[in-house]
């Protein structure tokens, strides 16, 4: 089951959220709504590979034009664990920087370290808050701000550096030469 919103805000972001259960992929979708996320679901590890193009047999074309922005996927799932689709995403060179959510209403702290060390942004225990949906909206904003002063704060040293020097007057007795 995939639901695939129009995106009518530019600063709208899109979340792929990943859960077997029926119940949860609607809470989830609703808190994600609610916070003004776009928002795809899917009800396995391996349907959230073929949307985001990473398995092999099936085409993802038709979603080429969709940027994914965070990725919440639930950690005990039927066929693949939420932790072995976070270890295929950290893994692939193209998607390895979107951020990884692990959803579980299991608190166990081998697990929860298990996930951070393999690169999830966070471990959230459900049931899922429309606190922690807020939360994780702040961080993302303010990370993707980060990384856009930094490649406008690049370009403008790059041009610094590439500019000719025209824009330097001649001395006089450069001038007389």
């Amino acid at each position: 089951m995939e639901t695939i919103n129009v995106c009518t805000n530019a600063r709208e972001l899109h979340v792929l959220a990943v859960d077997d259960s029926n119940i949860d992929r609607k809470v989830i979708e609703r808190l994600l709504k609610v916070s003004s996320f776009k928002v795809t679901v899917v009800d396995s590890g391996s349907r959230a590979l073929q949307y985001l193009g990473l398995e092999d047999d099936k085409n993802s074309a038709q979603f080429d034009d969709l940027k994914v922005n965070l990725i919440m996927t639930d950690y005990s799932m039927p066929g693949m664990t939420g932790f072995e689709l976070l270890k295929k995403i950290k893994n692939s060179s193209a998607l390895k920087e979107i951020p990884v959510v692990i959803m579980s209403s299991e608190n166990i702290l081998t697990r929860i370290d298990r996930c951070l060390e393999e690169g999830a942004e966070d471990y959230l225990l459900k049931p899922v808050k429309l606190s922690d949906v807020r939360r994780l909206k702040d961080s993302i904003l303010k990370t993707e701000g980060d990384e856009i002063r930094q490649i406008q704060s690049h370009k403008r040293k790059r041009n610094d550096n590439l500019s000719p020097a025209s824009h330097l007057k001649p001395t006089p007795k450069l001038a007389r030469l």
